[in-house]
């Protein structure tokens, strides 16, 4: 029998698959979150855990075509982490956690510790460890970018899944690398003024965004937005914003209602290319008219000035375009104290096809901190 290494940071441990992991092993495999991100046996039983604990896992070291560890934290089973033998100093690496050890950092510890072993030559010297995930499984996402694997694309149809072949996203880490990220990714704070507060969006928020979403002035002036748009173009746009946060190009926020909590629109900070970065906003129908947007931008752009070891992005300076036929959308940029910079001739468009000018508005920092200026 091959013997496998015991690896610890005196926080979590590296070791062995025992009898014991069995019951927590079929926790972890029964949890949704299991199920719809990896590829476990569904309905998953008691016998199913006992085979991959008893003959698996053991089996993969014996044949070495996978290099598998349970993961022990707290003194009991916390997950399993693996190495899959791709020959040619390759490697895939896998991994999977109970619901109660999500959130710990306890998988990052075992990561690290797993990576460092198989590059070392007291280990499997590989040179090379590759990363899938499904498409849109952000938590494995995070945690590969947690110790310094590269986010190196989509594969369309990759992934094999219950009988179908899903996107799947793929990254590498070399040996020698730094086991840390390798870009930003930027969180989403809370914020909270007067009238409004920015926030996450949360599935409850569905269904305004696409009443929202679906208004014929927000069509007219967003032509890039899906129409008609449902639930499926929603979930799109909830994607699509996660990625930008994700590659430290954008922060996304709802804009809710500071009485209600009920989304009144959606505003961001993108194309973030420091020092400077971009506003963006549209509000849904029954909020207009009551300031909320002049002041989300206002609490925007100072989230954007603030230093970053105050908690902010750091950023100098600001820009902002809006359709000159959209007087609306100006005059937010305009009370929100941004100052109008130039006319971009046919800079936009409108959903028929009409081209038209955009105001180019901009603010520095200097300027919004300046008591004097109103």
């Amino acid at each position: 029998m091959v013997r496998v290494p015991t690896l610890t940071d005196g926080v979590v441990t590296l070791r062995a698959h025992s009898e014991g992991d069995i019951e927590r092993c079929l926790e972890q495999c029964v949890d949704p979150d299991s199920i719809r991100w990896t590829t476990v046996p569904t309905p998953y039983t008691l016998e199913d855990a006992k085979r991959f604990v008893r003959d698996a896992m053991p089996g993969g070291w014996a044949s070495d075509q996978e290099w598998g560890f349970a993961v022990e934290f707290e003194g009991r089973y916390g997950g399993t982490v693996s190495l899959r033998n791709r020959g040619e100093q390759r490697a895939e690496i896998a991994y999977g956690s109970h619901p109660d050890v999500r959130g710990t950092g306890a998988m990052e510890r075992a990561l690290r510790l797993l990576l460092a072993w198989g590059f070392s030559p007291e280990g499997r010297e590989l040179a090379t460890v590759v990363w899938y995930a499904n498409e849109y499984n952000w938590a494995s996402r995070k945690l590969a970018w947690k110790v310094g694997f590269s986010f190196d694309g989509t594969l369309r149809g990759w992934l094999p899944h219950r009988g179908e072949m899903l996107n799947g996203w793929a990254g590498t880490l070399l040996r020698g690398e730094s086991m840390e990220p390798r870009t930003e990714w930027l969180a989403v704070p809370r914020i909270v003024g007067e009238k409004v507060v920015l926030r996450r969006e949360r599935p409850s928020d569905r269904a305004r965004l696409i009443e929202g979403a679906n208004d014929a002035e927000t069509q007219r002036w967003i032509f890039r937005m899906e129409s008609p748009y449902d639930a499926a173009a929603a979930d799109r746009f909830f994607a699509a914003r996660e990625e930008g946060m994700a590659a430290g190009e954008a922060i996304h926020w709802v804009l809710a209602d500071a009485a209600t909590d009920a989304l009144c629109g959606v505003v961001s900070i993108h194309h973030i290319r420091r020092p400077c970065g971009e506003i963006g906003y549209w509000t849904h129908p029954d909020a207009r008219g009551r300031g909320l947007t002049t002041e989300a931008v206002r609490l925007m752009a100072r989230h954007a000035f603030i230093d970053v070891e105050d908690g902010g992005l750091g950023l100098e300076r600001l820009s902002l375009c809006a359709d000159v036929r959209n007087p609306a959308s100006c005059a937010v940029a305009e009370k929100a104290g941004f100052t109008r910079v130039g006319v971009e001739r046919l800079g936009t468009g409108t959903r028929s096809g009409e081209r038209g000018d955009s105001v180019a508005y901009d603010l520095i920092a200097a300027d919004f901190f300046d008591p004097d200026r109103t």
